[in-house]
């Protein structure tokens, strides 16, 4: 490790936040977010990189791969390093992993964040949603009624909820709720209704968002959706508790 790199505090001396792979880490996000590096532009080599920040080769490449994981940076066989167009998809799709993995508890915050956060978006879609998104809408909601398939209900429902989310006119929100919307956990979620006889609640559910939508009511449109998650939620503390 070079010189600089030791990250050992010396005797009496403040130590240094972090690592020196998370140092590194940081340092580049500041040259994008200042502006010197930009979305869509080239890294310097890895290398050159080092040598400008101070840092060894073997921290730099650390830095870079993590920022590649999510989503900053993206390598181009051939070409090098980019910086990605920093869209919120890209940046947030750690999200689906963290819901996908998480259990018991964990998965309960989770749900209550997406209660908080699709209940905006539903009332946000109140007010914004295009008449063709609406019909998209409608569209999901009578093929959720028309079967009793639990894999045909989860295709719908996602897709339901999504077109609300992007209706609402906030890329990032919906990118959030994208990740929050585990297909893994919303499968179970559908199994465990079909057991308990629970889909015309759900549908109910669905409709009343519907009908929010429909009225252009953004306050009707936030209470449906957040009735409708804390179902979720509360049909999983139930699971637990079982």
């Amino acid at each position: 490790m070079d010189q600089q790199d030791q990250s050992a505090p010396r005797k009496g001396a403040v130590p240094q936040k972090g690592t020196v792979t998370q140092r590194a880490i940081e340092q580049i996000k500041a040259m994008i977010g200042e502006g010197r590096l930009e979305p869509g532009q080239r890294l310097p080599t890895e290398r050159d990189l080092a040598a400008q920040l101070g840092l060894s080769r073997s921290s730099m490449r650390e830095a870079i791969r993590a920022l590649t994981v999510m989503g900053v940076l993206e390598a181009r066989h051939g070409s090098g390093i980019y910086v990605t167009q920093l869209e919120a998809g890209d940046l947030l799709e750690t999200f689906g992993v963290v819901a996908d993995l998480s259990r018991g508890p964990r998965l309960v915050e989770l749900l209550e964040v997406r209660r908080v956060l699709e209940s905006t978006a539903t009332a946000l879609a109140a007010a914004r949603i295009s008449p063709d998104q609406l019909a998209d809408v409608e569209r999901h909601l009578e093929a959720m009624n028309a079967t009793d398939d639990p894999e045909r209900i989860l295709f719908h429902d996602l897709a339901f909820h999504r077109t609300i989310a992007l209706s609402a006119g906030n890329d990032t929100m919906a990118a959030i709720l994208e990740g929050l919307s585990s297909r893994t956990f919303r499968a179970r979620v559908w199994r465990g209704y079909q057991e308990e006889g629970a889909f015309d609640r759900t549908r109910r559910e669905h409709a009343r968002i519907h009908r929010a939508l429909a009225a252009r009511d953004p306050e009707a449109a936030r209470a449906a959706a957040a009735a409708h998650v804390g179902e979720v939620e509360e049909w999983l503390r139930t699971q637990l508790d079982g």
